[in-house]
């Protein structure tokens, strides 16, 4: 009858803690997002609540209660009084929720002077009609939920239009567009000569020779075939991406403390891991602090005025999920990758860089992946599964969930972005849209 007893009382806190975890995790996606959309995006909380976070058909999240604060600048969040998490604004560096203490602190960059406009062309009648039906929604059990759309051609937009209530000035959450910042950032350190990609990487965790994880490099990282085992599921709140993301301080230290799956360039798995693994190793090669030497050798000559890394609650930068920007500046960078690293004239990105990123990451079977740059849309957003490409040959993607693209699309001097929220699967079809755009423009 003891044992009996002990044993439902221990079951009852371990359900008591799971149940506060769980609640932890919602309170912080809540903070962390309502914070972002609000200071950052400029939109109104009680918007973003009734628009964005049903979206996510999260029974947790439907549980959780917020309030914004406005000085200092702040979002906090419960559930019933459990799992209190509380998201800090800071200029220049977007929110960062305080996990374990408040965020470490960052120096911010400087404010970038505004840039000129990007030279535009009239829009194709055809191309026109191809962007607007972007922002229909043909199924209202899933939708789309597109809110910018941005085609460029020769470094010139052809096509820009925004769903009511974003326009030119709005940042948009990148989520795993991220990476794409990521690799950039680490290409111009490795052409510095500061980092190599096929030495060991140099992460603390895995100093040791003796430690399998010492042999993994920063090539084996960027093409998502470490060996670290991550669960990479949205869907589960239990999963690695998630804890990482909201209940982990130092997103790197939660990674880098995964045991390996396999051997080191053996198996590919997509694992935001990775990134903040890389991120972490990027703000220390960095000869200044990270937000500064972004802002100055990537954003400045871009002209990416609007972009902002979010860094986590340890102080480095979030460069799996957390860069924001407008479609204009998605666009630059896409535009950079269009002209194999170069911007006007002058080379940001190493020689053989860009080639390097969309190669197939040898361990892929499906040669789908690159280096932090998908070689093909990823099958959530692509409907044309077991058919012949739709999208042109030698096509490469920065792809974010929520289905957030900026795809290049060298035969035809092309970058095109699409910013929204689709969070169904099959909702919205990137491939085909592509495939539609390419046509337009083919279109007398």
């Amino acid at each position: 009858m003891v044992t009996v007893a002990a044993a439902g009382f221990v079951a009852l806190i371990i359900g008591l803690v799971q149940v506060v975890g769980l609640a932890g995790l919602g309170s912080a996606f809540v903070a962390k997002y309502l914070c972002s959309q609000v200071f950052l995006a400029g939109r109104a909380a009680a918007e973003v609540a009734a628009g964005d976070l049903p979206a996510f058909r999260s029974a947790i999240l439907d549980r959780v209660r917020w309030r914004v604060d406005s000085g200092p600048p702040r979002v906090s969040a419960a559930i019933l009084g459990l799992g209190r998490r509380e998201a800090v604004y800071r200029v220049g560096l977007g929110c960062t929720l305080s996990l374990a203490g408040p965020p470490a602190p960052v120096p911010a960059p400087p404010q970038l002077a505004p840039v000129p406009e990007m030279p535009r062309a009239p829009t194709p009648a055809a191309l026109h009609q191809v962007v607007l039906a972007a922002f229909t929604e043909p199924d209202p059990t899933r939708p789309r939920r597109t809110r910018a759309v941005l085609v460029l051609q020769d470094g010139r937009v052809i096509a820009e239009h925004y769903a009511p209530g974003y326009g030119p000035h709005t940042r948009f959450p990148g989520w795993s567009l991220s990476k794409g910042v990521l690799n950039a950032l680490l290409g111009i350190l490795v052409g510095q000569g500061r980092l190599a990609l096929d030495a060991p990487a140099p992460v603390p965790e895995w100093a040791d020779p003796a430690d399998a994880r010492h042999a993994i490099t920063l090539r084996q990282l960027l093409q998502m075939s470490s060996g670290l085992a991550f669960d990479e599921d949205y869907d589960d709140p239990r999963a690695d991406v998630i804890r990482m993301l909201y209940a982990s301080r130092d997103m790197a230290a939660y990674a880098a403390a995964k045991p390996l799956a396999a051997a080191p360039g053996r198996h590919y798995s997509y694992a935001s891991g990775s990134s903040a693994i890389l991120a972490r190793i990027l703000a220390a090669a960095a000869p200044k602090p990270w937000p500064r030497f972004a802002q100055e050798t990537l954003f400045a000559p871009l002209g990416m005025t609007s972009a902002v890394i979010e860094p986590d609650s340890a102080g480095y930068p979030g460069l799996s999920s957390y860069v924001w920007a407008s479609a204009r500046d998605w666009a630059r960078l896409g535009l950079l990758y269009l002209n194999d690293g170069v911007w006007a004239g002058r080379r940001i990105l190493p020689a053989g860089w860009v080639a390097f990123s969309r190669t197939p990451a040898p361990a892929d079977p499906r040669r789908e992946y690159g280096a932090h740059f998908w070689l093909r849309v990823p099958a959530p957003d692509r409907q044309g599964v077991g058919r012949p490409h739709l999208v042109p040959v030698h096509s490469f993607h920065a792809a974010g969930h929520g289905a957030q693209y900026v795809s290049i699309i060298p035969t035809h001097r092309l970058v095109v972005v699409r910013l929204g929220l689709a969070l169904d699967p099959g909702s919205w079809d990137h491939e085909a849209f592509l495939h539609d755009v390419v046509a337009a423009l083919a279109t007398p």
